[in-house]
């Protein structure tokens, strides 16, 4: 099952206050971007954050799963508790790279 329009637009109004949030379609499913930084993996209507030390203590009693098949574990993110999605995403913000540009080739 693929990851419907309306979720990815409920789970970016639901981090719309940290920064500039914007969505991208990859893989068939979506990661979400906040101030250009790949913040929330969305994959069959389940977000998925990567499992690092500064979200620990805030996801200790998270549910862990794999976003698709050969994927490392992830913490499965309960966007219906607005502080924790709010709270974890400030937390990645530090710590996440805006990606560098891929060269084309050509």
């Amino acid at each position: 099952m693929a990851t419907t329009a309306e979720f990815i637009e409920y789970v970016c109004e639901r981090v719309k206050d940290t920064g500039s949030v914007r969505h991208k379609k990859m893989f068939g499913e979506y990661m979400i971007y906040v101030d250009d930084k790949p913040i929330l993996l969305v994959c069959d209507n389940t977000v998925y954050v990567k499992i690092l030390p500064c979200i620990g203590a805030l996801m200790m009693d998270a549910e862990r799963g794999c976003p698709y098949s050969g994927a490392k574990e992830h913490y499965i993110l309960d966007t219906e508790n607005r502080d924790l999605t709010l709270d974890v995403v400030a937390a990645l913000l530090p710590v996440t790279p805006v990606p560098k540009p891929r060269k084309r080739k050509g």
